[in-house]
């Protein structure tokens, strides 16, 4: 069959209109170049940026593109003071109508504690920002369980924050600092004291307890002058956090307490750190086997917090080399140390955390070493910058007797027995943790006092006697 002539005419038509379509699309694909030429020219690329942005504002406002930050436990083998702001934080956005609630109470506190159990969901709202959090657990491979050469664990919780993409400057720079400011003005307030402890054998650093020692400033059996400076410097040292990154120091100070066994040297620690609300972090030398081991204890502790090397003097590495060269056997651990001073604790070590590179590892520290010796120490430990102050704790006198009698046995006014006590005191050398142990024997006063003054008494005679021992070997003239 023939094609018609109405056939042809409507293929016609239909050309005719491709070729319509065609040139209308060129014509609008040169009045778009023309028209981004002189955009291009005409307006900076500043203007042109910011429109962009609006309508791209715009046309994606309704986008589920979600950003989401991970909060570890640790940071680079350090605490991260985030994690523990946002686990203080979280409970307080926990609602009533949560199905699993975590719930506790320790002991000095009057209220039940809440906190997040492990996948529960919390939601929060910050200048009309929604945002979720979620705690979860890190499973790493076994391989990275711990750190080389190191007694750290891996870090095994995190929080996941999760907010819109297109809040993500204000999450950064206002909400978490916002989390953290909140978690610093409860934390002094509700914080229960620690005592940590290094053990070498276990795979922790730190083991921690509840510090329930009562010592306060006002408890203390310590001359009045002595008492006073060092609560001034306490208070100086904590209002000073300007002063000392003005002048490019670390915020730190260190305490050398000296005297003789008893005098009250962890008393006052105990003191000091009810004071502050500083955790303590008790350190054994007699565990810390390297410079690297020193290192890897001193990065996990806190910020506010006291580190405590008591008895400091019964570690070799630590005497006065000037008197040692008389030992042959610390000559020969002196000579094995210089050889190999990497594989072991070393003098340097220390003194490069007290006051070199590694006492930059945290602020608003002390630093507190004990000893019974001072004389044994070697000097380069005990310069200004290092141990800031020496608190010599001596023998009861009579002030400390005083007080210890007014604290154990409520006498406040005078006694006909003081007089006595406090004349041999001055004779005779007792520590004060003596007398106090004395005056607990007894609740009242005038068998306890009897007591103390015929414990002095005996101590007189038998001080006599050894001192005319010591007279009759002495030799002779003539």
């Amino acid at each position: 069959m023939r094609p018609s002539a109405e056939h042809f005419t409507s293929s016609f038509s239909s050309f005719r209109s491709a070729s319509s379509w065609f040139e209308l699309y060129a014509a609008f694909s040169t009045f778009m170049m023309l028209l981004r030429t002189a955009i291009n020219e005409l307006i900076p690329i500043q203007i042109r940026s910011f429109i962009i942005s609006k309508f791209r504002a715009y046309f994606f406002s309704h986008s589920s593109y979600k950003a989401s930050v991970h909060i570890t436990e640790c940071w680079e083998m350090n605490r991260n003071e985030l994690y523990y702001a946002a686990k203080e934080y979280l409970p307080t956005k926990i609602i009533h109508d949560f199905k699993v609630l975590k719930v506790g109470k320790l002991e000095k506190q009057n209220k039940f504690s809440t906190a997040l159990d492990g996948g529960q969901i919390v939601e929060d709202v910050f200048d009309n920002i929604k945002l979720t959090w979620i705690c979860s657990k890190i499973d790493p491979p076994s391989s990275h369980l711990k750190l080389k050469n190191s007694n750290t664990l891996a870090e095994k919780n995190m929080f996941v924050l999760t907010f819109d993409e297109k809040h993500r400057e204000k999450v950064m720079e206002s909400y978490l600092p916002y989390v953290l400011s909140a978690y610093e003005a409860t934390k002094s307030g509700k914080k229960v004291l620690k005592i940590h402890t290094k053990f070498s054998d276990m795979g922790t650093i730190w083991q921690a307890s509840k510090l329930n020692h009562p010592a306060t400033f006002e408890k203390l059996a310590m001359e009045p002058e002595l008492k006073k400076a060092i609560i001034d410097d306490l208070d100086r040292f904590l209002r000073r956090k300007e002063f000392y990154k003005k002048v490019g120091k670390a915020w730190k100070r260190g305490y050398m307490l000296y005297g003789p066994p008893g005098t009250g040297k962890s008393t006052l620690i105990a003191a000091i750190a009810n004071y502050l609300k500083f955790d303590i972090y008790d350190l054994e030398l007699s565990s810390v086997f390297s410079n690297s081991d020193l290192m890897s204890a001193v990065r996990n502790t806190s910020n506010r917090s006291i580190l405590v090397i008591e008895d400091i003097d019964c570690n070799k590495e630590v005497l006065n080399r000037s008197k040692l060269n008389h030992d042959p056997s610390e000559n020969a651990y002196l000579r094995k140390m210089a050889r190999c001073p990497d594989e072991k604790f070393t003098l340097s070590g220390l003194l490069n955390y007290i006051d070199g590179l590694w006492s930059t590892c945290g602020e608003e520290r002390f630093i507190i070493f004990t000893t019974n010796h001072i004389d044994k120490l070697d000097p380069a430990l005990l310069r200004p910058g290092r141990m800031d102050m020496h608190i010599h704790l001596s023998f009861c006198k009579a002030h400390a007797f005083r007080f210890l009698a007014s604290n154990y046995l409520d006498i406040h006014g005078h006694h006909p027995l003081f007089e006595e006590i406090e004349s041999l005191l001055e004779e005779i050398e007792v520590s004060p943790a003596t007398v106090a142990e004395e005056l607990m024997r007894s609740e009242d006063p005038d068998v306890a006092l009897g007591g103390l003054y015929n414990l002095l008494k005996r101590n007189k005679m038998e001080s006599g006697d050894m001192e005319i021992k010591e007279e009759e070997k002495a030799p002779r003239s003539g």
